[in-house]
């Protein structure tokens, strides 16, 4: 019972452990094939590693045809119709026989096709049949010798009554030269006397300790007799099957199977595969990343190129608003300038006269519709406005002059790239795809329709200020009028009540009166200065306001315009800036896949170590 145990254990740990060598190798599957310069030996190497490691145990059947090798397995799996037999040639694929919860046959495009069924045994090993090697077709031949590398034993099948043929001993010389374990299996020897069976074991001893320059394993049997062994309900005459001499394939593949050295030997198989393919896929790797490092640092030159452009892109703009600023400011300054003249203390009694005017509606009659106002004319006098007839020009400067740099550096970067394209290795540059080349078009819609907005600020800053100014001008010198006349009205008053005042001898209450009352006529005309003032740091800030948005349009389209032309950089420098970063991209996963495939087969070398070893207190023994 303990046997039983350690070795259904022992088949534990052996799927296991063959699970995770088949992910692994399907993982490296994925990746090894872009690797350049590996070579499609590798990865052809690591596919038949995939194939042992699919496989718990790989026992191939080749020799002639109609030698018997599908009954024999038709045998050994109990079911005489599982493979087609007959004297003519039947198997022309090879036929991989593996355990399946229900018989089945999958069909593919390769040379092999898949027999599932549900015999135990299957669990353990997989059987192969193998096309006949002496078929009259010659693809037979070529299809078995292409499939012998990956078994690991073949059990050579021929019939007695033509044993040792020249071509089996061909066949002996070509299995000795691909290292693999041989056993010659002798069919139909039902047909022979004991005399003639020792006749031909000792002939075919003799022929293959010369071929093979060893003793190997020759087993007499029968097909016909291991097939007569079952009995119609299933069950199987155990004397009848021992003398059919099958029932030795079936010792050894329980002996094989349980032996922990065996089946370490048929874990190692695949993982030393993968182990020398990682090893030149790593090498491979590593020599594509140090060709290809000179060229890495073309995408960092583009990109610093590009915000060196898109700098001086700014800069050119930053400029632009540097002027308009200085054009908004000076037009702040001398209307600054203007609005004190037309403020200013020692004009007070003018504008008194023309407040009189507004208020009794004079100034109205005598102004006529095309007279300049006073803001107007003062503001023409101080030439407020002529910074601003230079908006325009300087603001109408900024598309071209971004457009010109734009292609000009655009040309430049081709030139670039098309020179890097012409250094890259040809491997490289067949997978350029696109070309590299300035637009066909340049596209100016973020300032189309800049001018109108950019107008119409020109315009309420030159017209709608002067008019508000206006408007604030003469509220003003009405206020001034409406003022000065009360105290006229207080003087008149307090001039009618002197009378009176004087009888009663109180003329300095009068006399204060009258000064206190020409003090407010003063106050006044002193307002008015104050009042321009005033209304100078309110126009200053709408001005203010105005530059903003001034400045904030322009930006807005400048902005725009920038990035539509670092976009037409990159779109012109794109076929190669692309093919860089997925290079760069493919080989450092190609790099981290294959450091972490390292990683798992270290794993797996150190499970096979210990594998069906024993283990006391957390040690292997």
């Amino acid at each position: 019972m303990a046997e039983a145990t350690t070795e259904a254990k022992l088949i534990q740990d052996y799927e296991a452990i063959r699970q995770r060598q088949h992910d692994l190798i399907t993982g490296m599957l994925t990746v090894l094939p872009k690797i350049e310069k590996l070579g499609d030996e590798r990865i052809a190497q690591v596919r038949d590693a995939l194939f042992h490691a699919d496989h718990p145990f790989l026992m191939v059947f080749v020799g002639p045809f109609s030698s018997g090798k599908s009954s024999i397995l038709n045998a050994l799996l109990g079911k005489t119709d599982l493979l087609p037999i007959g004297p003519t040639p039947t198997t022309d694929r090879i036929n991989i026989l593996r355990y399946g919860d229900e018989a089945q046959r999958m069909n593919s495009a390769g040379e092999a096709d898949t027999v599932f069924y549900p015999s135990p045994m299957l669990r353990r090993v997989s059987f192969v049949d193998t096309p006949g090697l002496e078929s009259i077709l010659k693809v037979h031949e070529d299809t078995t010798r292409k499939f012998l590398h990956r078994c690991d034993v073949v059990m050579l099948v021929m019939l007695a009554t033509r044993a040792m043929t020249q071509s089996n001993l061909e066949y002996l010389q070509i299995f000795k030269e691909y290292g693999k374990k041989i056993i010659i299996v002798i069919n139909q020897v039902d047909l022979l006397s004991d005399e003639e069976k020792s006749t031909v074991r000792d002939y075919v001893l003799e022929q293959s300790r010369d071929k093979l320059g060893f003793v190997t394993d020759i087993w007499m049997v029968s097909a016909r007799q291991a097939i007569a062994a079952y009995q119609p309900d299933g069950s199987r005459d155990e004397a009848a099957w021992q003398a059919s001499g099958l029932n030795q394939i079936e010792a050894y593949i329980e002996k094989s199977l349980g032996d922990a050295d065996r089946l370490r030997q048929k874990l190692q198989t695949p993982l030393q595969i993968v182990q020398n393919v990682h090893k030149n896929a790593l090498e491979a790797v590593r020599a594509n990343q140090s060709t290809f490092d000179s060229y890495r640092s073309i995408t960092d030159n583009v990109e610093r190129q590009l915000d060196y452009q898109k700098r001086e892109q700014t800069k050119a703009v930053a400029d632009t608003i540097k002027e308009i600023e200085y054009r908004f400011g000076a037009v702040i300054d001398r209307s600054n300038a203007a609005l004190k003249e037309i403020f200013l203390f020692n004009k007070a009694l003018r504008s008194l006269v023309s407040g009189v005017g507004e208020l009794t509606g004079l100034a109205r009659l005598f102004r006529r519709a095309n007279t300049p106002s006073v803001v107007g004319m003062t503001f023409k006098n101080h030439k407020v406005f002529d910074p601003l007839d230079e908006l325009s020009v300087i603001a109408d400067k900024l598309p071209p002059r971004l457009e010109g740099q734009d292609m000009q550096d655009i040309d430049d970067l081709v030139k670039y790239g098309q020179k890097e394209v012409n250094n890259l290795p040809l491997m490289l540059r067949e997978k350029l795809i696109g070309t590299i080349q300035a637009p066909l078009k340049y596209d100016r819609e973020p300032f189309t329709g800049v001018r109108i907005d950019l107008d119409k600020i020109e315009d309420d800053a030159r017209i709608l200020e002067t008019e508000k100014l206006e408007s604030v001008r003469r509220n003003t010198l009405l206020y001034l009028a409406v003022w000065e006349l009360i105290v006229i009205i207080l003087v008149f008053a307090l001039f009618q009540l002197w009378g009176p005042v004087n009888a009663g001898n109180d003329a300095p209450v009068g006399l204060l009166g009258l000064i206190l009352l020409l003090c407010a006529a003063l106050l006044g005309f002193a307002w008015l200065p104050l009042r321009g003032r005033m209304i100078a740091v309110q126009h200053a800030n709408r001005l203010s306001q105005l530059q903003k948005n001034y400045i904030e349009t322009m930006t807005k389209a400048a902005d725009k315009q920038i990035e539509y032309g670092v976009k037409l950089r990159r779109d012109a420098i794109a076929p190669l800036t692309r093919l860089v970063d997925a290079q760069s991209s493919i080989q450092d996963e190609q790099l981290n896949s294959l450091q972490s495939s390292a990683q798992m087969i270290a794993k797996l070398e150190a499970d096979l170590n210990a594998f069906g070893k024993r283990k006391f207190m957390g040690m292997t023994m």
